[in-house]
């Protein structure tokens, strides 16, 4: 790092740098008048703040092997813990917070900008509010190696244990429920927690211990002045700097605490720690007793995403770092950016992810949703390889309903409620034939929002029919708010019925308190309303006088399950992974799992806003991947408590090599897609909908082989992709391109447990090294599956693997033809001991 004592202190950077251009440039006047103004009005100059990411020479203190006076290494091997409250920690941490704030002194006038934090555990660098003028400024100064403006993410929003296999196959391996992920700590990135929740409370019978390796630290709740941690909860912190420089942050909204305001968070870590047994009630009914995928590990709370924006990527990192910095072991992160980021060559160098990168080398397993924006291809918003990225599966269980119409149709819905009183039929009233005066004309009616808008009188003890508006899909329209509607109006039930296609809505079923039934069939809708006018008397003005139409609604409570499951989720981003910002192909398959994301029910904050259907409710059916990937993050719980000295890229090499690619049904797993008509229909899926596939605890447990991959071989893979500069590799993950190395290395060299060739021209060989972590010798049978137009070849064709011990692989690819489209096939490694080791295989042919 560059000297910064002495006088560059004590001159600041704008006087000294207009003294020196006044000298050299006395010809330019207008740059000598620019300078007077920065001197004396810096701040009329400087105009619109932003808040930038700052990366710095010099090695943060996961990385740092030594070599500044005073401060001796703090870089430790992955199989041993960092004690961050050591001696040479504090110091070298201290040391990198002093040099931030010196390299700002010296070049920024005093009040002109804001350092809001210090980034020292895995990157060194920090967040600072500041103008594009400085920014530029600061991008020259010794010892700055990247300077890159803050961007938004967004979120990427109990039956499933049951589902995965875990109460039979998984958690008696670990000693029952009530063991679980005992002492594991999983860090969840996100809109916080509600810690009143029976899912995160303390048990009084099964006391929680303390956890020594984890050194987070609990808010107290500003309101009640408690703490939001009791021992299932072990840290509870906030971050929101960033949202405040950019005067996004509301603190009456967004609450300055690590309460959850918006019911995301509380969701996510239910699905991954939440207690075991826990019942679901909702309108005076049990839909099951819920439980985290390891109940017994410990919930840290970072949060970083408030009620009306989202959050921001430096606040992000702020996270991260202190998550990893306290001693999680496990990262859920169920957000992502808007975008791939702009400022890099590609997507794997941005701040967000080296910062993830440094956690993947602390030892740290991260999980992370990837996106909501399928069934599109190139839709993913997580990116690099030292991340799990998890795709979100429909499991078995789904909520139908129907209604029976007097002239004896049956029209299929969803409604997850009570059946009309004694299954009996009832009159129908349109809302349109119960509107109060004129004007009524004025409001959205029709949708049932405002039952000060109706006619009680008419309404009452009939089946009140509501049209769906784009209001629903905004979210200022609900199920829920008919339901209410329909109550207080005296109401028999309710039928909310779409009668124009809006593609791309996603419609869930909504637990409601009365019979209800959302018609999602638009020609369905047509057979309702032509019933409905048919049967309805009108006068000479067309007004309704007697209603003559009758329905039935079904009882809805009960969840079908079928054999075909999983499937891939509509909604669900799809691959392949992009490489930069033009969304040009990566070598490297994402997502790499599926779990499931579509309406799970999990605990929910009953002050959270992230769901209209589900305000002020305990629990909430939500649908999403950020649903998905803490069901990962809590499976990932269970492997670590059983194999402690895992690697990160180890655990996740498990879950891929030993997910399934066929359905309960036996089936090759489907993915829902649309129609050219967009209707959604199904079409068979491939890798780049669910990876490697759908997760299997049990089998993921005991993998047999694991493809391990260190630090320094992700950097490896950064130095080799093509255009990427090595000094950009170094300026932002702190690491350098090794320069003697004799073998050329291409992206697709990276030790993963998946073969992705975007480009494939000619023939190709690719090798991969397994390590056996089987108690015994296995001799591996292996065999390969590929599509026509690649020829895929693998040797040697059979290998015994010792325990602890290392064999490598060789797979050969040919292009036979060229079809402009990807062919997918996988590697399989059958042992004589019963594992089973896959490996996808994804790959197109080029000229």
């Amino acid at each position: 790092m560059p000297d910064l004592s002495g006088d560059l202190l004590r001159v600041p950077f704008f006087g000294r740098f207009c003294g020196v251009a006044i000298r050299i440039l006395l010809k330019m006047k207008a740059l000598e008048l620019a300078c007077l103004l920065l001197i004396i009005v810096p701040q009329v100059v400087l105009g619109t703040h932003d808040v930038y990411i700052v990366t710095m020479e010099g090695e943060p203190v996961v990385s740092y092997r030594g070599g500044v006076e005073g401060f001796p290494a703090t870089a430790i091997d992955l199989d041993e813990d960092m004690d961050i409250t050591s001696e040479a920690v504090t110091s070298y941490s201290l040391h990198l917070r002093r040099y931030h704030d010196k390299l700002l002194d010296s070049l920024l006038v005093e009040g002109t900008y804001e350092k809001l934090y210090s980034y020292h555990h895995l990157i060194n660098g920090f967040a600072v509010h500041m103008s594009p003028l400085q920014a530029e400024f600061l991008r020259k100064a010794p010892g700055v190696k990247h300077v890159e403006r803050d961007m938004k993410i967004q979120k990427l929003t109990t039956h499933t244990p049951q589902f995965l296999g875990l109460p039979t196959g998984v958690w008696p391996t670990g000693g029952g429920f009530d063991r679980a992920g005992e002492d594991v700590v999983i860090g969840f990135v996100d809109s916080g927690i509600y810690p009143q929740h029976p899912s995160f409370s303390a048990h009084k019978t099964d006391p929680f211990g303390p956890v020594p390796h984890y050194k987070g630290k609990c808010e107290m709740d500003p309101v009640t002045r408690r703490s939001f941690c009791n021992g299932k909860i072990v840290g509870a912190q906030h971050f929101a700097k960033a949202a405040i420089a950019a005067g996004a942050f509301n603190p009456d909204v967004d609450f300055a605490s690590p309460l959850d305001g918006d019911g995301h968070g509380s969701h996510t870590a239910a699905i991954a720690a939440g207690n075991n047994g826990i019942p679901v009630r909702m309108h005076g009914h049990e839909f099951g007793k819920a439980s985290g995928m390891a109940p017994r590990a410990r919930i840290a709370v970072y949060k970083v995403l408030y009620r009306l924006f989202g959050g921001y990527v430096s606040d992000v990192v702020a996270a991260i770092d202190q998550a990893v910095q306290d001693g999680v072991d496990i990262l859920n992160l169920s957000v992502g950016p808007n975008s791939p980021p702009t400022a890099t060559r590609t997507t794997f160098l941005n701040p967000f992810d080296a910062a993830l990168l440094s956690a993947v080398k602390a030892g740290v397993f991260v999980a992370q949703a990837a996106g909501n924006g399928g069934p599109f291809p190139k839709t993913l918003v997580s990116f690099s390889p030292w991340i799990t990225t998890v795709a979100a599966g429909v499991d078995d269980r789904r909520y139908k309903n129907h209604l029976v119409l007097g002239n004896g149709k049956l029209l299929p819905g969803l409604g997850v409620s009570p059946a009309t009183h004694e299954n009996k039929s009832f009159s129908l009233i349109s809302a349109a034939d119960a509107l109060l005066g004129s004007s009524a004309t004025k409001y959205s009616a029709l949708d049932c929002q405002r039952p000060e808008l109706l006619n009680k009188r008419k309404i009452q003890g009939k089946i009140l029919l509501c049209g769906y508006s784009f209001n629903y899909i905004s979210g200022t329209a609900s199920i829920k708010k008919v339901s209410e509607t329909a109550r207080s109006l005296g109401a028999a039930g309710f039928i909310v019925a779409v009668e124009n296609s809006y593609p791309g809505t996603k419609f869930d079923p909504v637990p409601v308190s009365m019979p209800g039934i959302l018609i999602t069939d638009v020609s369905r809708t047509k057979d309702l309303i032509d019933y409905y006018n048919s049967s309805t008397i009108r006068d000479w003005a067309g007004r309704a006088t007697t209603f003559q139409a009758t329905a039935a609604i079904a009882d809805g409570l009960a969840p079908t399950l079928y054999n075909s499951a999983p499937q891939v989720a509509l909604f669900s981003s799809r691959g392949p992974d992009v490489k930069d910002f033009s969304f040009q192909d990566a070598d490297v398959l994402k997502p790499d799992i599926l779990a499931p994301g579509n309406l799970i029910w999990a605990a929910w904050a009953p002050n959270g806003t992230d769901e209209a259907n589900f305000a002020g409710e305990g629990f909430a059916m939500v649908s999403g991947t950020s649903m998905a990937a803490p069901h990962i993050a809590g499976i990932a719980a269970l492997i670590k408590q059983k194999n402690p000295k895992w690697s990160p890229s180890a655990i996740k090499s498990a879950l891929m090599t030993t997910s399934n690619t066929l359905d309960k049904g036996s089936h090759p797993l489907r993915a829902q897609q649309y129609s050219t008509s967009e209707i959604m229909t199904l079409t068979r899926a491939t890798p780049f909908d669910y990876g490697s596939g759908a997760v299997n605890p049990k089998a993921a447990l005991d993998p047999g082989l694991v493809l391990d991959a260190t630090h320094q071989d992700y950097i490896t893979f950064l130095c080799s992709i093509p255009d990427v500069e090595h000094s950009e590799v170094s300026n932002i993950t702190g690491s350098t391109c090794s320069s003697s190395s004799k073998v050329q290395q291409r992206p697709y060299d990276l030790n993963i447990p998946s073969i992705t060739i975007s480009q494939l021209r000619g023939t190709q060989t690719v090798k991969r090294t397994v390590t056996s972590v089987a108690a015994e010798a296995e001799t591996y049978t292996i065999m390969t599956r590929m599509s026509p137009e690649i020829a895929l070849e693998v040797s040697p064709p059979a290998l015994t693997v010792l325990p602890g011990a290392s064999r490598e692989i060789t797979a050969t690819l040919t292009a036979r033809s060229v079809t402009g489209t990807y062919s997918f096939g996988e590697i399989t490694m059958k042992g004589d001991r019963g594992h089973l080791v896959r490996i996808p295989v994804v790959a197109m042919g080029f000229k």
